[in-house]
């Protein structure tokens, strides 16, 4: 029982049909719900009713991270643990807060960012039937991301926000950079027995840094560059690769300034297994693993 997986991110766009159009038509997605404020979108390969929201709002950025939990359950347990640490806890009922959206539980992180916990949010099925499919459907656009993959924020306190994403919703550190003070500057954790789910990074708080799709190997990095290019889609890092979570990698923007990042790769982790760690000697290196510098242009973080 507990928390599976990232479920689904809203994010802030200023122009709505603008992104719309290119997370439909460059990134692939499929628009299953619209309000007048908001466009509810999927990745081919989910079964669930959303898993990328768009809200129209003047400004660009994350307004809250979703999570999908096994049971029912697991929405009083998790409240019950939440209430017991001093955190308010808001409950949504079924399609309380959005077209197929499940029940859930809403709350802040220590760092102000916006965390909610879903069960049963409505299943539309993926692009393939459930008898003798193809490997993925023959009418994909964009560079067709089969899923959402994982979120990258800042905080101010990197420790005390990953302190509680370990004591209070079970995540398991898999990977930190310290400094030389000691204190960590990044760290990445998971629950879905992958290298991260969830990534934090020292900024500011309620930042968001990206949020990556998962596609199917190194290849596919390399054709979502090409889809991207031949957009004009502004390309921040080319295909490369990280050090901590192994994972190759390619960084990118939407017309509204939210950071994307197609991933891959990665290892698998048992919730025993201790965290590696980088030194902040070596911080280049574990971000990006080839060039072994990582600049401040690529920590500039949106709220």
């Amino acid at each position: 029982m507990g928390i599976l997986r990232l479920s689904h991110v809203e994010i802030r766009v200023p122009d709505l049909e603008l992104a719309t159009a290119y997370y439909a038509e460059v990134v692939g997605m499929y628009e299953t719900a619209r309000e007048p404020d908001r466009v509810f979108l999927k990745c081919w390969d989910e079964h669930q009713h959303h898993s990328v929201i768009l809200r129209f709002e003047p400004t660009y950025g994350l307004n809250h991270m979703g999570w999908k939990v096994q049971f029912h359950e697991d929405l009083d347990t998790y409240t019950d643990q939440l209430t017991n640490a001093g955190f308010k806890v808001t409950r949504f009922a079924h399609g309380e807060i959005g077209p197929g959206h499940g029940e859930s539980i809403r709350f802040a992180m220590p760092s102000g960012h916006m965390m909610e916990l879903v069960y049963g949010m409505d299943q539309v099925g993926n692009l393939l039937p459930l008898t003798n499919p193809p490997p993925k459907p023959l009418n994909l656009i964009g560079f067709a991301p089969p899923r959402l993959d994982h979120i990258f924020i800042t905080c101010e306190d990197v420790g005390l926000n990953t302190r509680f994403l370990q004591d209070v919703l079970g995540f398991h550190l898999t990977e930190q950079i310290l400094g030389d003070d000691g204190f960590q500057i990044a760290t990445w954790l998971e629950h879905s027995h992958t290298s991260h789910d969830i990534a934090l990074v020292t900024g500011q708080d309620g930042g968001l840094h990206h949020f990556a799709y998962w596609v199917d190997d190194w290849t596919a990095i390399r054709d979502v560059a090409d889809v991207l290019a031949y957009h004009g889609v502004h390309i921040e890092k080319n295909p490369t690769r990280h050090g901590a979570t192994r994972g190759h990698c390619l960084y990118f923007f939407d017309p509204a300034g939210n950071r994307n990042e197609a991933f891959t790769g990665g290892y698998y982790v048992d919730p025993e297994e201790p965290p590696v760690t980088w030194t902040e000697a070596e911080m280049g290196r574990a971000i990006f693993y080839f060039d072994g510098v990582v600049n401040q242009d690529f920590l500039t973080v949106h709220s």
